[in-house]
């Protein structure tokens, strides 16, 4: 969760200054969390204190109302409405990481993704990005080579993993869509040699910077062992002490033995 949260956080400065380059500085004073980092943190204390999705979204948008949200989902989070609404933005696959750790069953993953995408983002679409991307880290998290974790998400979510990011990235522009995001962040992870470099390829696609590095970096620390000391700590320093605080409880009761960075 921890490695989404900083790839949002790294790509938040470049999504109204898109950049082709992987040549940039990871944190400057302009770098901040967004929707990308609360609604996935939200998805983690419904995971850890039993509380609806649905529910969650809409007390954190309330607590957090200016983090950046797309229209149509601060619209329902706003209203009295509990229906979903149809969408296949990929704001069901940004929030989704806390599910790709909590459980330790393939279905029990591929369920609850569902089951959090499906509370605003029923479109099948909006389904299959955020089960691609539960999927992904649950397969790192067992030992899968990236030839294995590609193969699977193929399989699952019929996305097409095999375009080089040399060629996806002179094209490539401005996509909040599952199905146009989604396959680029996870292919900017397959091309990845750490942590860092996943991060640097998704912003360096100049799309939606923000949300492209949280899918990749949420993949790059469940495969790579976690997240590299110096980018956690940069990260969890531009958490207010709320969210914070909830980034360590879910660790703690997850990975117990894991140290991170104490602010």
């Amino acid at each position: 969760m921890l490695g989404a949260i900083s790839g949002d956080i790294i790509g938040s400065r470049f999504e109204a200054r898109p950049t082709k380059s992987k040549d940039f500085e990871l944190f400057t004073s302009k770098s901040r969390f967004t929707d990308d980092s609360v609604l996935t943190i939200a998805l983690a204390d419904s995971l850890l204190h039993n509380v609806s999705y649905g529910q969650n979204l809409k007390a954190f948008f309330a607590r957090y109302p200016h983090a950046g949200y797309g229209g149509t989902f601060a619209l329902w989070a706003a209203s009295e409405q509990t229906e979903p609404y149809y969408s296949f933005g990929n704001g069901s696959a940004m929030r989704v990481s806390p599910v790709g750790w909590f459980y330790n069953h393939q279905e029990a993953v591929l369920d609850q993704a569902r089951a959090s995408a499906a509370v605003t983002h029923d479109h099948p679409e909006g389904i299959k990005g955020a089960q691609a991307v539960a999927l992904g880290i649950f397969l790192a998290r067992q030992g899968q080579d990236k030839s294995e974790i590609k193969a699977q998400i193929q399989n699952h979510c019929a996305y097409n993993l095999d375009i080089p990011l040399d060629q996806i990235r002179p094209g490539y522009s401005f996509d909040v869509t599952c199905q146009g995001s989604v396959p680029q962040a996870i292919r900017a992870f397959l091309e990845s040699t750490d942590f860092e470099d996943a991060v640097r390829n998704a912003v360096s696609l100049g799309g939606d910077s923000d949300t492209q590095a949280c899918m990749a970096g949420a993949l790059a620390e469940a495969f790579y062992g976690g997240v590299p000391w110096e980018i956690a700590e940069q990260s969890l320093q531009r958490l207010d002490e709320f969210l914070r605080s909830l980034v360590y409880s879910f660790y703690a009761a997850l990975i117990p033995d894991l140290e991170l960075p104490r602010l």
